[in-house]
């Protein structure tokens, strides 16, 4: 019985280590970098329950009394858990950010109260590289409860403004200047169309104020800033030639004698 017990044992111990290699080149876990450097771990302590197991079942064969030594290591695994609580909790972050994968390797998000560029995922915590090239460090329980914000996630970016022209426009320039606007927008190649505003907004304290808003389908800021230039660029041309200007904060004082 002991031999048969050791033979089963063992024959689990190779099943885990096949199971860790089919789920390391599955692509559900080739599309999660995180999650591959947990397997190795996550193997490791289900053998060493595994060889607990194995070890009891064969010297109970051989008429040794083992419920001191579960009662034992259950104590002891309990000191354990409780020595170890904030190891275990950081560990399960890591798994949850494995799992779901809210960002990865080199993606640009938003943390709490930073922005920065993810650096490493390891085991128990997260590195961030910030604006001011200096390194943040997040405990990965901790990360898995705040409001991530991931930038490198969009599909388009959204330009949103508003035109101020001043006070003097008149009822036609007015109009000129919104269908200029928005032929502006809608000739730009990259343009999402199911979405362009450009409408007269309100009449503000020192300007007549014009909402534009629209997306580009690109997800690099680089470009997009390209883009926002040049969009802003056609803008005062279209304000230039409709004969009026953009206006500036501006009061009228009246002197009554």
């Amino acid at each position: 019985k002991a031999a048969f017990f050791a033979a089963f044992f063992w024959g689990l111990l190779r099943g885990v280590d096949v199971l860790r290699q089919a789920m390391a080149a599955s692509p559900w876990a080739q599309a999660r970098p995180a999650l591959l450097t947990l397997l190795p771990m996550g193997a490791r302590i289900v053998k060493f329950g595994i060889w607990g197991m194995a070890v009891v079942a064969v010297l109970s064969q051989f008429g040794f009394q083992v419920a001191g030594l579960l009662a034992g290591l259950g104590i002891g695994g309990l000191a354990l858990a409780l020595a170890a609580q904030k190891t275990v909790e950081h560990l399960f972050g890591s798994i949850s950010i494995g799992v779901d994968q809210p960002f990865r390797v080199g993606d640009f998000v938003k943390v709490e109260d930073f922005v920065g560029t993810v650096e490493a995922i390891g085991l128990r915590s997260t590195r961030f590289r910030t604006l001011d090239r200096t390194v943040v460090t997040i405990p990965n329980g901790k990360l898995a409860d705040m409001r991530l914000e991931s930038f490198s996630a969009r599909d388009r970016m959204r330009l949103s403004c508003t035109v101020g022209l001043v006070y003097g426009t008149t009822a036609a320039q007015m109009r000129e200047v919104l269908a200029g606007l928005e032929r502006v927008l809608r000739e730009h190649p990259r343009i999402w169309p199911d979405a362009v505003v450009v409408k007269f907004k309100e009449m503000a304290a020192s300007s007549l104020d014009i909402e534009v808003m629209a997306w580009f389908q690109t997800s690099d800021w680089g470009e997009f800033q390209a883009i926002r230039q040049e969009v802003l660029i056609r803008v005062l041309e279209v304000v230039e030639k409709a004969g009026t200007s953009v206006a500036f904060p501006t009061q009228t004082v009246h002197v009554a004698r």
